[in-house]
Formats: C-alpha cells, structure tokens, sequence
C-alpha cells in the first residue's frame, strides 16, 4: 500500500532536492489564467515527465512586475497559478514547486549576473523590442534586464534543461554564454543548460486568428482559458476560423482547420492524423467542432475541479509552496554562496 499524500509531502520536504537525474527548471508568469495552448505546449508535459526529470517548477512573479500589474491582481494571479498547476498535475510529492518572490536568492543572483553581462548582449534579445513597443524609453530597466533574471532562475539550481518554444529558445542561449562567460572568468561555477524544444503540439494557434500564437494576451474569443465553463468552450470553438474547404485533413496550408486538428490530436489518446481524418471522413465542420469541443471540456473538467478544491483550503495550497520552497532553497544559497566567493564578495 502506499503512503498517504500528506506522508509523501512530508517526506519530500523534509529532504532538499538532489540531482539524481538531470534537472529540468520550468517558470510560468502570472499574467492570467495560462491557456488551452499553455497546457498542451507546456504544462501537462512537465506533469507526464516528473518521474523522468528532478523537476523544479517557478511562478517567477518577479517577472510579472517588469511591465504594470495591480498588487491584487498579481497576488490573485500567483495564488491562481499554483493552483492550477497542481490542478493540472505536477505533483508536490515528486517536484518542488514554489513562488520566486519567496526565494530572494533568485534577485541576489541575478544582480551578480547583471553586473557580468555585456549590454550588447542584452540589445539583441527580440522579446524586449516587442513587449516594449514603439515608446522604449518608458519601458523599465527590469523589462530590460529580466534575461539575466531568467538566467539566474535557471543558473541558480544547475539546471541541466529547460523546456521553452522556438520564442524562448532565445533566452536559454543567452543563460548559456552568462554562464560559460563566468566559468572562464571567475572559475567553473554553473551547468550550462540546454534547451528542450518540443516539435509536435507544441504550438498552438489563436482560434480567430491561426497565424498568431495562442496568448491570453490577445482578444478573448482567440484562447480557451484552463477555467472557461463549458458553455464557453462550446461558443469559442464554434467560431473558431476554418476555411471554404469542408473537408477535415491535416494540411499546414489551411491554417485553421490544421490548428483545430492539433488541439484535437493532442488532447486525444494517441490516435494518428490518418486515423482522425478517417474519423471524420464526409462530416462537416460543425459535427467536428462539436466533438473538437467535447474532448475540450472533458479535459478541464478534472482540473477545474480540483482547482475548486485547492483554492476552497488557500492554508494546504500555501503549505505546499512553502514544501516546495524549503526543498531548493540549500541547493539556492549554496550556489549564491559560491558565487560570492568567486567574485570577491565574501
């Protein structure tokens, strides 16, 4: 038999985290309810790969305040999030899962770093000159700087990997040259992570719009959120962009009914792209957008419900942050202890 859940958690914590196998760190932003896209891309790999990885997953809120966010509302979107993930599976029991602002050695780190790294470096990062816009001189120095403050996310827990899409891949690149600039100038001191980039799935397109990435920051008819009601879900795939064809195949030149067959596919149980098309072989949109929309719901309907649960008892959802905290932290400050030596700090 085994041991009961709050036996496992206690167990977990008790032990700091250890590299038994290669260490994969994950961070979400906690910009909103992460999408339909967020959990096929991303989330429910990190759930289905915790027995393959010593797993730690971060909401980096200090990220959130690089651009403007009300106080209540990044509190709600942090707690949200947590809850969600481990909704959504990760499990406190296997992985350390933790809020960044909870751990200062993650900004006493990236402080160091940003002392070491080139502002040319920083010139070329693509995804400032897109969040910042046309006005860049009113956009903030930590909008600026928040590479360094991924890299020292990642760098701090001598992370092996880290999975991100094609636009990320970018920040992993640079964590790779801090660290190796500093392992040549101050003596080997971090791993130099790679990246996992995810080919099949991992790009889900917006519904009204399947050129554009699906992103809660776009109107909201173009995502499914992880809490839409079923009613929701129904409505927004009803509408979702198709095209004058009819037929349901897989072709990447017909954008919108290729994104809807990827969600479908991914959320499926392993059916190939033959076996779907021959499913719906002679049926019409709205026959595969009805049972498009069903796979949906039955999906989230688990999540929601145990993210009801979880947000019902705030006191065990903060109990399990702090579990998750209190298992990274040594490995934290021992890593920012060496640094400091190697720099001259202590």
């Amino acid at each position: 038999m085994s041991a009961p859940t709050t036996d496992r958690r206690a167990d977990a914590a008790a032990q700091p985290i250890r590299k038994q196998r290669e260490r994969v760190f994950s961070g979400i932003k906690p910009t909103g309810t992460p999408t339909l896209g967020n959990y096929i891309g991303a989330i429910r790999h990190w759930a289905a790969e915790q027995d393959i990885y010593d797993n730690i997953f971060c909401v980096v809120d200090l990220h959130a305040i690089t651009v403007s966010i009300e106080p209540r509302e990044l509190r709600q979107n942090t707690r949200e999030l947590a809850a969600l993930l481990v909704a959504c599976g990760i499990d406190p029991a296997r992985s350390a899962l933790f809020i960044q602002s909870h751990m200062p050695e993650h900004a006493e780190l990236a402080w160091i770093l940003d002392c070491v790294t080139p502002t040319g470096w920083l010139n070329r990062m693509t995804q400032f000159k897109a969040k910042a816009g046309e006005d860049r001189e009113a956009a903030s120095a930590g909008l600026y700087t928040y590479p360094v403050l991924m890299a020292a996310d990642i760098l701090i827990y001598q992370t092996d990997a880290v999975p991100v899409g094609e636009d990320q891949k970018q920040h992993v690149e640079l964590t790779r040259d801090i660290a190796s600039s500093f392992n040549h100038r101050f003596g080997e001191t971090f791993v130099e992570p790679r990246p996992i980039i995810r080919a099949v799935g991992a790009r889900i397109m917006a519904l009204d719009d399947p050129t554009k990435k699906m992103s809660k920051s776009e109107a909201e008819g173009s995502y499914i959120s992880l809490l839409d009601p079923p009613a929701a879900i129904r409505k927004k795939i009803a509408r979702a962009t198709t095209d004058s064809e009819r037929t349901i195949v897989f072709d990447e030149n017909r954008p919108g009914i290729f994104n809807l067959l990827t969600i479908y596919q991914a959320l499926g149980g392993g059916e190939t792209p033959e076996q779907i098309e021959a499913e719906f072989a002679g049926k019409g949109y709205k026959e595969f957008k009805a049972a498009l929309a069903q796979r949906v719901v039955a999906t989230l309907e688990p999540i929601q419900r145990r993210y009801a649960e979880l947000t019902a008892d705030p006191a065990t959802l903060d109990a399990l942050l702090a579990e998750g905290a209190a298992r990274v932290r040594p490995l934290a400050q021992r890593t920012v202890h060496t640094v400091k030596e190697r720099v001259g700090l202590l």
